[in-house]
């Protein structure tokens, strides 16, 4: 099997999906930014503050590339579709799915969130903005796409599966 990579904006329920999903298929799980945090020793916040988000960009890209190719499932960081060279590797190596939800939603979830370097300041503001810059990215990057508003993740995790069939 492909490697199955998840994407979507923070708080979409990438790495709660890939768990799960990686248990039932009885393959390994990665979450990128964990990836990174192993690599570096450093929290992704304090790697933007330090370096900047192109750099962290740059380490995302290393980590993406370094992940196995098949029987792995992939959370990804919200921005990972940024780069077209990303997108390019997911698409040619794995099949990618694009876990969806409302930016109320993502303000719910993330409400009491303070690692997240990009929501500093007016959170719902930045949501917005953000998942507007990005949603093309991932319609354009995604096999398959998943809404996660409102539903438990058995019920997400279901529909992952069932999009493999």
């Amino acid at each position: 099997m492909k490697t199955i990579y998840l994407i979507g904006f923070m708080g979409a329920g990438k790495t709660s999906a890939g768990k799960e999903l990686s248990r039932r298929l009885n393959i390994p799980f990665y979450d990128t930014d964990d990836e990174i945090i192993k690599e570096t020793g450093k929290t992704i916040s304090d790697l933007f503050s330090e370096f900047g988000e192109e750099e962290f960009r740059s380490l995302e890209t290393r980590v993406l590339k370094k992940i196995a190719v098949e029987d792995a499932v992939v959370a990804t960081g919200g921005g990972m579709v940024l780069r077209e060279e990303n997108r390019e590797w997911m698409k040619s190596n794995g099949i990618v799915i694009f876990l969806e939800a409302a930016p109320q939603e993502i303000l719910n979830r993330l409400s009491g969130d303070t690692s997240r370097p990009l929501l500093s300041g007016d959170k719902e503001k930045i949501i917005s903005v953000l998942m507007e810059q990005r949603l093309g990215l991932y319609q354009e990057t995604s096999h398959f796409q998943i809404r996660t508003d409102g539903k438990f993740l058995n019920e997400v995790v279901d529909e992952i599966v069932h999009s493999l069939k």
